[in-house]
């Protein structure tokens, strides 16, 4: 599954974005550079068995192991130590990262409850793409059964596209299930584009 995805960008998707972007020289077309998860631990980060099962979820999720977040200082307003942990984060690249990708589009976006499709309105102006998952069992890896508590995750696609519609086609023809914009978005789109 991991190969089908790299195969897909090489062998359809990069001259669909050559040809949709207009794009003459083969080192300018956009491509995917890494893709980073984020979990939040919250109020739970003070219980070492829910931050063992927190890592555990996200190795699972992942194929990887994260790297733990600290508190920089103390807040006592919070109940926040400095050096506690609250959260957990990794990043994936090359292989891992196509993975993590054909996963997430085949399997895990489906599986989303009430899903219409993921807003065109969270690129960050330089190419990249972020959004957010309310619950980490729509992974199939994540058992039912074992989890002790619903964690939310942020994820991040980041690209080589310099602005957000070489981003936009660039995910588009990788397969990203993208809404579809109304006839207003679709004219701001286009305005927006053309200045």
């Amino acid at each position: 599954m991991t190969l089908k995805m790299k195969e897909k960008y090489e062998n359809e998707a990069k001259a669909k974005v050559k040809e949709r972007l207009g794009i003459t020289n083969e080192y300018a077309i956009p491509k995917l550079e890494k893709i980073n998860i984020n979990f939040g631990l919250g109020e739970s980060a003070t219980n070492a068995k829910t931050l063992e099962n927190a890592i555990a979820d996200l190795v699972n999720i992942a194929g990887q192991k994260p790297v733990v977040t600290r508190a920089k200082k103390s807040i006592a307003t919070f109940k926040l130590r400095e050096e506690a942990a609250v959260g957990l984060k990794v990043t994936l690249r090359k292989e891992r990262m196509y993975h993590f990708l054909s996963k997430l589009i085949n399997v895990a976006l489906p599986r989303v409850r009430d899903f219409h499709g993921l807003s065109f309105k969270s690129f960050d102006g330089r190419g990249n793409y972020s959004f957010g998952l309310k619950e980490q069992l729509v992974f199939p890896e994540i058992k039912y059964d074992k989890i002790d508590a619903v964690r939310g995750m942020d994820i991040t696609i980041c690209t080589t596209a310099r602005t957000n519609e070489e981003a936009k086609v660039l995910l588009e023809e990788m397969g990203f299930p993208f809404r579809k914009p109304t006839d207003a978005q679709q004219q701001k789109m286009t305005a927006a584009a053309a200045a």
